[in-house]
């Protein structure tokens, strides 16, 4: 499992006191409100952040680290990753999964076919759709919805379909 989920990119610079724009790439943007602490991802290297403050602007978070008080202390950061620990996630409900847990899930169907492995997954209005690579290399996609989605088992690594009619001939 995976032990850390990306909440955001920094975007740019916000003003002149050492805050960033960030886009937030969590399900729930509110949720910086409730964080302590965030880890930036270079790329070189990683550090944990403590957040001083916590504002929404349009589609932006906007965020002041502890210790970064000027714009000097933040203009490098732009493209950084803003990381969260599993820990520090949000509580999931019963049925719910964390997306990046499910790549790399063996899917079979509910007459015991082996499908392939989930590769992504394809976040829609609707529903998400799971892209699952067969072992030719084409892909069947499977829409993540109670219908065709049986059971998963994070623990033993796979998941059971049921495939509606004409979802393998797409």
């Amino acid at each position: 499992m995976v032990s850390r989920f990306r909440v955001g990119v920094i975007a740019g610079t916000h003003g002149l006191r050492g805050e960033v724009k960030v886009f937030p790439t969590t399900e729930d943007p509110r949720r910086f409100s409730d964080l302590e602490k965030v880890i930036l991802v270079t790329g070189r290297e990683e550090r944990t952040l403590k957040i001083r403050s916590v504002k929404y602007f349009k589609k932006f978070v906007i965020l002041g680290f502890e210790g970064m008080d000027r714009i000097e202390d933040v203009e490098r950061l732009k493209g950084t990753e803003l990381m969260i620990d599993r820990k520090d996630a949000i509580p999931l409900e019963e049925g719910e999964y964390f997306i990046p847990d499910l790549f790399g899930l063996k899917v079979v169907t509910d007459d015991g076919r082996e499908l392939g492995v989930i590769k992504d997954v394809i976040e829609t209005g609707a529903n998400n759709v799971y892209d699952v690579q067969k072992e030719d290399g084409s892909s069947i996609l499977i829409p993540a919805i109670p219908q065709c989605i049986l059971s998963v088992r994070l623990e033993e690594g796979d998941m059971t379909v049921h495939l509606l009619p004409g979802l393998e001939n797409l």
